[in-house]
């Protein structure tokens, strides 16, 4: 089964340029998290992914962080998902807007499987 959060928006330090670093920015952030899907059977938040905690912690992680690169940050959502004990994998994808003049946004999209 696979759980989909979308549209997520974080406003962070994300660049490498000196006003990047200065100034948050809003970052969107897609998330496939691959899940057991005992949920479907018993029905109890407990046994798959509490999506507004998740949100709240994916926020948290990319605020603290003050990463440089895109790529940094899909690896920081992605670990962050996959902590979860229901999450078998991840497929991340995460953009900004307005980085450079005459380019819409830049992103990254990033697949992981959880190590076992």
């Amino acid at each position: 089964m696979v759980l989909e959060l979308r549209g997520l928006k974080v406003d962070c330090i994300l660049g490498d340029l000196p006003h990047e670093r200065e100034v948050p920015q809003t970052v969107t952030v897609d998330a496939d998290l691959e899940i057991d899907d005992l949920a479907s059977r018993t029905d109890s938040l407990a046994d798959t992914v509490d999506y507004a905690a998740l949100a709240g912690e994916i926020s948290r992680a990319l605020v603290d962080a003050r990463c440089r690169l895109l790529e940094r940050a899909a690896r920081i959502v992605a670990g962050t998902c996959l902590a979860k004990e229901c999450v078998k994998a991840v497929k991340i994808a995460i953009r900004k807007r307005n980085g450079v003049p005459g380019l819409d946004s830049a992103g990254v999209r990033l697949e992981e499987k959880k190590k076992i």
